[in-house]
């Protein structure tokens, strides 16, 4: 018969559970998917299940090397039972979401108690980013979620005075996951942590060979399986290409996305907000450690800081690289607040005017954005925007309706309750409150204010393409790399040989009618060069042109 604490173990599971699905289950597909990385991701799932090939990641019908392919049959499945649509794309990471929860809480209560493994949860699932992007329709979530399942299962063999065989290779197999999930950094992280780990404990901690050897067979496998069978197939070049570009990112700004260098601590602290206020007093130490606790602690501290020098290193700078740090942060959020009792009255002080401050900028920042046609015209009139395209987009019509500003509204109520909550010192009631508070901002967000954003960003070319998507014809961007038109065009593996040369398409003898999208800022220039491209209209930036089939330039 189930025990007391056990049956309330279970319970809090089950709402756990039951709240992660009702929030990052419901609304998932009602906005578009976002270019580059959603639609990148999800268009690979789509050609796959379009050609049959489930072994080889591709993209336009062509090997994408870029990409390591678990998390693509992840997509892969869920459209096969949802269909090809947004909701199918994020909905992994919906079940990622409500796993990650579980996870958080058993090993928080596990580590140091059930409260904690509540706060943790709290912290987590009532942060910006790390709400958001299990509503999305990227890698990370499942990449970071494998990582820290390693890390985790490491930290239990090095605190076991028995090695467990169980543990290690445990930890090897999903950090194989991971690899199989984005690439090799994750064992690069992983092998950083781990090497701090064992020198900040003096190497005092012994290492058994047969469990090395399980743990290099184990990762060898479920890491490598993937690339062995390339290999085998005779894809030895997608190997080299694969290697060659992770390379590439670390050592360039690959595709324009660079940065200054302190980028990732301004995402973390802005993103990851209100947990990295929590966190700031134990980022550097902590006096509070304690028993078996300190090393999962000194764990979560190595391996935030890793990942975060990790990145800043690396030239190239886009927001979710540093996701993974999202689980050790929130932790230190967590310890933070459960020694809340050792803090003192300028570390009290301190938060509470940080979670102020920024909470309430952000929630002017949120009704602000809503008003956006009411102040464009004056910003416009005096060219603070030089682009065309940028000016044309934002003279789209977002479809405002005139209460989308309450989201603003609900996030500075619920920052005030948390700061009359606060300066009574009821904490636990603050902390509840401002968690509590956060995710309905948010899901507010995604219903009232996404969809309106997407009105002046890419809605107008996905709107086009869409509307070609049953044409046998050939659909193309010219002068901006975008994924949208292979997703939203569902364009079909080509069959002409010269089908993906842009100058064949644009002035050849096409076989098909084609059709492009063009920025705002090249349309006279196209115009010019390619005279036989017949405008159809412009939109919000977008200028779409059409070639008729029986054109020809001799």
């Amino acid at each position: 018969m189930m025990s007391a604490p056990d049956r309330k173990i279970l319970i809090i599971n089950a709402l756990i559970a039951i709240s992660a699905i009702l929030l990052f289950v419901p609304f998932t597909g009602g906005v578009h998917l976002f270019d580059w990385d959603e639609i990148n991701f999800a268009e690979s799932a789509r050609e796959m299940l379009e050609s049959g090939d489930f072994l080889t990641v591709q993209i336009n019908y062509v090997p994408f090397w870029e990409k390591p392919p678990l998390f693509i049959w992840m997509q892969l499945l869920s459209m096969k039972i949802f269909g090809i649509n947004e909701f199918a794309a994020r909905f992994p990471n919906a079940v990622c979401g409500v796993l990650s929860l579980l996870v958080l809480f058993n090993i928080g209560r596990k580590v140091v108690d059930t409260r904690f493994g509540l706060y943790w949860v709290l912290l987590y699932a009532g942060s910006l980013l790390p709400f958001f992007y299990f509503k999305s329709g990227i890698i990370d979530p499942w990449f970071n979620l494998f990582i820290f399942l390693g890390v985790y299962l490491f930290y239990l063999y090095f605190s076991e005075t028995e090695r467990s065989l169980l543990h290690s290779s445990g930890a090897a197999f999903f950090i194989g996951l991971a690899i199989l999930t984005k690439g090799p950094v994750a064992l690069l992280v992983f092998s950083i942590a781990t090497g701090l780990f064992l020198l900040l404990k003096k190497f005092s901690v012994r290492v058994r060979i047969p469990d090395i050897l399980a743990f290099i067979a184990v990762i060898s496998f479920t890491g490598g399986f993937w690339f062995i069978l390339q290999i085998m197939k005779g894809n030895f070049s997608i190997i080299a290409d694969f290697i060659t570009y992770q390379i590439r990112l670390f050592k360039t700004e690959d595709a324009g996305h660079g940065g200054f260098l302190l980028y990732h601590f301004l995402v973390l602290f802005a993103g990851v907000f209100p947990a990295s206020v929590f966190a700031l007093p134990v980022l550097f130490g902590s006096k509070a450690e304690e028993g078996g606790r300190k090393d999962f602690y000194y764990w979560m501290l190595i391996l935030f800081w890793v990942v975060l020098v990790l990145f800043t290193i690396v030239r190239t700078k886009i927001v979710h690289y540093s996701s993974l740090c999202y689980f050790p942060l929130t932790f230190l959020a967590a310890w933070s607040f459960w020694h809340s009792k050792q803090h003192n009255r300028f570390r009290e002080r301190m938060i509470f005017l940080l979670i102020l401050s920024v909470g309430i900028l952000l929630a002017i920042l949120v009704s602000a954005l809503t008003f956006v046609d009411a102040f464009r015209n004056f910003v416009i009139s005096r060219n603070w925007i030089s682009d065309p395209f940028t000016r044309a987009c934002l003279m789209a019509d977002g479809g405002w309706k005139g209460y989308e500003f309450v989201t603003g509204l609900l996030l500075l109520f619920g920052i005030l309750g948390f700061a009359v909550a606060w300066r009574k010192k009821l904490h636990e009631k603050a902390l509840f409150i401002l968690t509590g508070t956060l995710p309905v901002f948010m899901m507010t967000a995604m219903l009232l204010i996404v969809p309106r954003v997407e009105a002046y960003s890419q809605n107008a070319a996905i709107e086009f393409f869409s509307s070609v998507s049953d044409k046998d014809a050939y659909l193309e961007t010219i002068g901006y790399k975008s994924y949208a038109h292979l997703f939203y065009g569902r364009i079909r593996k080509h069959i002409h040989e010269k089908a993906r040369e842009e100058e064949w398409l644009l002035k050849g003898p096409i076989d098909k009618d084609a059709y492009f999208s063009v920025k705002v800022n090249r349309k006279e220039r196209f115009m010019r060069e390619y005279p036989t491209a017949v405008l159809l209209y412009e939109k919000n930036g977008y200028v779409f042109f059409k070639r008729n089939s029986t054109t020809t330039n001799d």
